[in-house]
């Protein structure tokens, strides 16, 4: 099977901004969190349907993500964004490489399909 490796770019949403006055619990704020964006034409190449179950693996650690298409023009293809939680926790380095704050943006992981 060949490796599909990604540039995953994690950040905060709109939506998981204004969310966070109403709890980091909540179904809305969980559902935010747990997906992962793709360019579209990512997801026609891998044959990913919106919805779709897939796994990020790095040195770090590994997630698992709902995939949702992209925005046309908002990711080029081959960078994944995730929002800040969680899942893109999971996949940080404790590194900080002296400055206290680890590495959060532009490393790369492996997407493997799960359903």
């Amino acid at each position: 099977m060949a490796q599909n490796i990604f540039v995953l770019i994690p950040g905060r949403t709109s939506r998981q901004g204004c969310g966070i006055s109403q709890g980091k619990f909540t179904p809305e704020y969980q559902e935010e969190t747990s997906r992962v964006q793709m360019a579209p034409e990512d997801m026609q190449r891998l044959k990913l349907a919106p919805g779709a179950r897939v796994r990020l693996r790095n040195a770090a650690g590994e997630a698992e993500a709902v995939v949702i298409p992209a925005k046309d023009g908002d990711l080029p293809p081959g960078v994944l964004f995730v929002p800040y939680g969680e899942l893109s926790s999971r996949l940080m380095d404790s590194d900080t490489h002296g400055s206290g704050m680890p590495t959060s943006k532009g490393f790369e992981v492996e997407l493997e399909v799960l359903s």
